[in-house]
Parts: C-alpha cells; sequence; structure tokens
C-alpha cells in the first residue's frame, strides 16, 4: 500500500506539460515576455538563447536555488546561465517578471519556464544560529539547515477573536524603554530614526539581552560590512546561538529584499506556532517598503506620495497583522525599525507605520549629538500598551519622571540663556537638580539591566538619590 501511495505521488508531481514563453523586451529590471501562462508570485527560469532547457522544471529550480557561489549551474554558449524570476504583473497577451538576479545576458528571444507556484519556505530548529537568505540557502558557509516542515511564504493573519489578550511583559534589557515605554509579549513597536542615529546598535543591544527564546533577525537592504559587524560585533556568538538571522543586503533586486522579510516572518511564525516566545526585529521596515515601490512601479501600478505605490500600503498592515500571540501560547514581538527618510517623521511610511503599530520609540539625533546613548526621545515616544502592563505605582512614577522631563525641554532655552532666576518654579528648581542624574539614568552602554532594578534606580533618581 505504501508502494502505491509512493507511485502516485510521483505520478502526481510529475511534469507531463510545460508551460513557456519568450521574453519580448526589457525595462529596467522589469522583464515582458509572451507567454508563459503563469500566475502573480509564481517563479519561473529565464534561459539564455542556446541553453539546454529539456530539464524538469523540478531539477532546474533545485539547480538554481543552489547556495550562493556553487558551481553547478551550467551556462550557455555566451557564458550566461539561467537565472530565477518571479511573476508581478499579468497582462492579456504578456506577462511581467523581475529576477532574483542581473539580467546580463538576457535578450530578446530567450525562454521562460514556468516552475509552479514555490511560495513555500523550509523551516525547524535547524535554522537556530544560521544565517540565510530569503531562499533558506547557507550564508554562514556552513551546510544547508534540515528542514523539519514547509510553511506557506505569505501566511495569513490569526483570526483577532482567536488572538489571546497581551498581558506580559517583555523585558529588552533596556532601562528606558522596559521602564518608561513597556512592551508587551505579543506587540509589534516602530523604532523610528533617521540615518546613523542608533538603529542597529540599539537592536543588537535588544537581542542580546532580551528575556526570549528565539531571535528572528531580518537584515533587509543593510550595506553588506553592516551584517557582518552586526552579527559579531553587536549580536555576538551568545545571540546568534538562540537566532535566526536572514539576510537581503542592498546590492539584491527588489525581489528578494521583500521575500527575506516574508521569510523572516514564516519562521518567527513556525517558532510562534510551537509555543515559544519570539522576538521580530526588522532591520529596516523601510528598506521593504521602498523595494515594494520599485516592484510595483515595475508592474505598471500608478505612483502616489513620494512615488510609493498603494500596494506598498496595502503590504505594510497585511505584515504587522501577521505579529502578535496566538492560541499556542507563543507569541511575535516586533520591532521594526522605520528609517525616517530626511529626519522628516511625516514622511508617508512613517505615517502608515505609527498608525498601524502598538507604539512607536523615537530616536533623537540631538540627542544623540549630545552623548545620550540609546538617545531615545521619551517625549515624542509611546507604548499603546503601557497602562495594561503597568502597575498603578509603576504608572505614577513614569509620570513623574514624564512631568520631570517635559519641564526641563520647554524651559531648556530659558535656563541656557540664564533668564531663569532660581526660585522663580519649585518644579522647575527640582527637575534641574535632578537633570544629571536622569541623565546618567538614561544613558546606557551595555544591556541586561532587570526591570526591577532599572524602576528602582528611577525611584531613586526622582527622589534625590543616586541611581
Amino acid at each position: 500500500m505504501n508502494r502505491l501511495a509512493y507511485l502516485r505521488d510521483v505520478v502526481r508531481g510529475a511534469e507531463l506539460a510545460r508551460r513557456t514563453g519568450v521574453v519580448r523586451e526589457t525595462r529596467g529590471l522589469a522583464i515582458e515576455a509572451r507567454g508563459p501562462r503563469a500566475r502573480v508570485g509564481e517563479l519561473c527560469a529565464l534561459l539564455p538563447p542556446g541553453y539546454a532547457d529539456a530539464v524538469a522544471a523540478s531539477d532546474m529550480l533545485a539547480t538554481l536555488l543552489a547556495a550562493p557561489g556553487a558551481s553547478s549551474v551550467p551556462t550557455g554558449p555566451n557564458g550566461s546561465a539561467p537565472m530565477l524570476a518571479e511573476v508581478v504583473g499579468v497582462q492579456p497577451d504578456h506577462v511581467t517578471l523581475m529576477p532574483y538576479g542581473s539580467v546580463n545576458g538576457l535578450s530578446a528571444g530567450s525562454t521562460v519556464v514556468a516552475l509552479g507556484n514555490q511560495s513555500m519556505y523550509a523551516v525547524g530548529e535547524g535554522l537556530l544560529g544560521r544565517i540565510v537568505d530569503g531562499f533558506g540557502r547557507p550564508l554562514d558557509g556552513k551546510p544547508a539547515p534540515t528542514p523539519s516542515a514547509w510553511r506557506p511564504l505569505e501566511g495569513r493573519p490569526t483570526n483577532p477573536m482567536q488572538r489571546p489578550a497581551i498581558t506580559n511583559v517583555l523585558e529588552t534589557g533596556v532601562r528606558s524603554i522596559d521602564c518608561m515605554l513597556t512592551i508587551g509579549q505579543g506587540q509589534r513597536v516602530g523604532i523610528f530614526a533617521g540615518s546613523g542615529v542608533g538603529k542597529s546598535t540599539l537592536l543588537g543591544m535588544i537581542a542580546q539581552h532580551v528575556k526570549a527564546d528565539v531571535n528572528v533577525i531580518a537584515l533587509i537592504g543593510e550595506r553588506g560590512r553592516e551584517v557582518r559587524e552586526f552579527i559579531e560585533q553587536q549580536l555576538g556568538e551568545a545571540g546568534l546561538q538562540r537566532s535566526v538571522v536572514v539576510v537581503a543586503t542592498a546590492d539584491q533586486p527588489a525581489l528578494a529584499r521583500v521575500r527575506a522579510a516574508h521569510a523572516a516572518l514564516t519562521i518567527a511564525e513556525y517558532f510562534r506556532d510551537a509555543g515559544r516566545q519570539v522576538v521580530l526585529t526588522m532591520d529596516s521596515i523601510t528598506r521593504l517598503a521602498m523595494a515594494r515601490r520599485e516592484i510595483g512601479l515595475a508592474a505598471g501600478e500608478p505612483p502616489t506620495a513620494r512615488g510609493y505605490t498603494p500596494s506598498v500600503f496595502a503590504e505594510l498592515p497585511q505584515l504587522c497583522e501577521r505579529c502578535g500571540t496566538a492560541a499556542s501560547g507563543g507569541a511575535i514581538t516586533a520591532l521594526l525599525t522605520v528609517l525616517v527618510e530626511g529626519d522628516d517623521f511625516n514622511e508617508p511610511v512613517s505615517d502608515a507605520l505609527r498608525a498601524i503599530l502598538d507604539g512607536h520609540v523615537v530616536l533623537s539625533r540631538q540627542l544623540a549629538h549630545d552623548g545620550q546613548y540609546p538617545a531615545i526621545d521619551l517625549l515624542k515616544s509611546a507604548s499603546r500598551l503601557l497602562p495594561v502592563l503597568t502597575t498603578q505605582a509603576e504608572r505614577a512614577l513614569i509620570a513623574r519622571a514624564t512631568a520631570m522631563l517635559s519641564m526641563l525641554e520647554r524651559n531648556r532655552q530659558i535656563v541656557e540663556l540664564g533668564a531663569y532666576e532660581k526660585g522663580a518654579n519649585p518644579e522647575l528648581d527640582d527637575a534641574i537638580a535632578r537633570e544629571r542624574q536622569m541623565r546618567g539614568w538614561l544613558n546606557q552602554a551595555g544591556g541586561g539591566i532587570a526591570r526591577a532594578d532599572a524602576l528602582r534606580q528611577l525611584a531613586q533618581v526622582l527622589e534625590g538619590g543616586t541611581p
């Protein structure tokens, strides 16, 4: 019986007919082809002229998905190798594809072969401690991870009525976040900042010291140099052991960057459904939006604000809603960095994400220049679940600290100009007296401080002692 079942599966999976087409023209990274009859999101192979295409689609896909740098990919007469592409648009007389690699060597008349719906990703415990790309190929020089299961690359969000409430605090090891911007297990938070203000360094500190079972780290559109530096210097060997790092560097095509982001979410969903507490950090979701904009424009979508296409603003909430708690008892806590273009916090992607996420941590360039690290502007940041996750005594302490920082910020100019006379405002006098201790509490060179200790230190600062 098992033998018959095996033969039945083999026959069902056999390629009995081949769907092919021909490249008609290329426009930038967009490729138009007459045929094949394919679905949006389906993978296709682009074969250079003269390439021997009498190989099964499954074998061709396995060859194209070989580890980066593999020499097993045969080339055509002109030295060009086949490449992988994805259908991004369908018209009555042609399909639009975007490649996962360079289009050098591609010409009109090249063959397009549909490879079937391959929007699946291999997941399993073997991914822990590994560095992979959007196809699951290893980037750390080790053998490919052994999969335990295959999951859809674009999973569905949980039914909102089946999503447990967020009740447990997630300790990140960063004082200012744990006390003043308390985050819960399953919350989705954006870290908003311009370039060079310390987003990646803050993520590395959190990844090292956060109290969670698994870290899934998606480095989307990062510089190749920064990827290794982040893993070796900021994440560290100990942090990597309980982490899965998914990488798509800035030089890779837009499709590869988008796929890597969805792959990281798929991996996080696997561990969450197994009952694990997962922290998903993505650096950055803005570069994901930029990649989706490239794809949308190539597919013929109309541009809107700053050239972003409607599919960008449709995908952002879909991606965020895949995070959160689950009936298994596990949860995905999402920390998504938002690269604010030109330090304009009202640019389209930042504005949309503030409305979607459950909180935002704003990093200030001015505070960074003043030497405060992490440069979190607490007066512009917020956690929407802080009232639920904190006790009445903790909320009173947070309110006192916020009032003190607000008092200092409102009166900073008159104090620095010497226009303020001591004694005119007792509350301001008290805030000025405690400012140095407060700034010392906000500065943190390393993570790993327990939340209870951080709250005790903050209470000491507000009562006039030293933290």
